[in-house]
């Protein structure tokens, strides 16, 4: 298990590598001029200030030499200064991620959990009555798009209904807790204020339902179909037959099984939301991730936009790495080589 998770280590940053040499000459390749939005739109015919962005940003060099400057950079973790926002694109990424990260994980919790329930409990009762909804429930929270289901949502339980609030991440008239780790939930929770702590909640909700549904409707069909394959195994039939009860079946000896394909999903689910959740931060006015990358493309901000790479790409490799080393934990039988 060490070899391999050191092996693993060890290749991250040359796929890293990989996808950053891809993301820069892609984005660099792509049609338009990034200098509009440095200077605006009346600057462009002015050949000085033309002149003196691109020397100030590296633009006049050729895009070898800039690939070379940019690397260098990125080895003592110089991620590029923002086009738009004039900022260290790390410093940018820093104070959006957490935003983000928590956004997913919440929504991850709602997806997971409640897919797992409502998979295990399809599977028990196959081809009834419930298994006809919760298959239904899965198919729309997996086939439903996110820009859809958010507005529709945030019309009916914020503007009819006045249940949740509306975009954004805290009550604008409230007092934001003091940042420590740029999670709310947390801070509110270091600081001794319950108080902002409901109110990050309550803005948490209604954006990780949307984003947790489609989580569901993978997850949960996924564990339906694992359940019903291994429910089908003798040890199953074996351990009904000792008189273990039902509870202890679906959950002990056929659950643990089933999970560890749903482990592949929930792993690579996770790293997608990351940088996935841009329609969802969008629609809700999130200031996370997504959002920036968002902003990014449409201004050509190409450190922005590789910056938002590697936090992609990182969170691919590292979740893939969990979720090999989860294997060997949930099934025994599995040995990484």
């Amino acid at each position: 298990m060490t070899r391999y998770i050191l092996r693993r280590l060890i290749s991250i940053p040359l796929l890293l590598l990989g996808i950053v040499s891809i993301a820069f000459f892609i984005s660099h390749t792509t049609q338009g001029d990034p200098l509009i939005s440095i200077i605006g739109d009346r600057q462009m015919d002015n050949p000085d200030a033309v002149a003196a962005a691109k020397a100030r940003w590296g633009l006049d060099k050729g895009l070898p030499e800039q690939y070379v400057i940019y690397l260098k950079n990125l080895v003592t973790g110089d991620l590029g200064t923002s086009f738009r926002t004039k900022q260290p694109v790390a410093r940018d990424l820093l104070v959006r991620l957490p935003a983000t990260l928590e956004l997913v994980i919440a929504a991850m919790l709602v997806g997971s959990i409640a897919g797992i329930v409502l998979g295990v409990i399809a599977a028990r009762f196959r081809d009834t009555m419930i298994d006809h909804i919760a298959r239904l429930a899965a198919l729309m929270g997996s086939s439903t798009p996110v820009f859809w289901s958010g507005l529709i949502l945030l019309y009916i339980f914020s503007v009819v209904l006045g249940w949740l609030p509306g975009p954004g991440r805290f009550d604008a008239r409230a007092v934001a807790p003091e940042t420590v780790t740029g999670f709310l939930t947390i801070d509110s929770l270091l600081a001794g204020d319950f108080t902002a702590f409901g109110q990050a909640i309550y803005h948490l909700l209604l954006p990780a339902a949307v984003l947790g549904w489609t989580v569901m409707g993978i997850v949960s069909r996924l564990v339906r179909a694992s359940m019903l394959d291994v429910l089908s195994q003798d040890y199953i039939v074996a351990a009904r037959a000792r008189g273990a009860g039902e509870l202890r079946v679906l959950l002990n000896h056929a659950l643990r099984n089933a999970l560890v394909p749903t482990l592949t999903i929930l792993g690579f689910t996770f790293a997608y939301l990351i940088t996935g959740a841009v329609l969802t931060e969008t629609i809700f006015a999130w200031p996370g991730i997504g959002s920036y990358a968002v902003d990014a493309t449409r201004n050509l901000d190409y450190p922005a936009i590789i910056g938002v790479t590697i936090i992609g790409g990182s969170a691919f490799l590292i979740s893939n790495l969990l979720t090999d080393i989860a294997y060997a934990f949930a099934d025994p039988r599995i040995r990484l080589s």
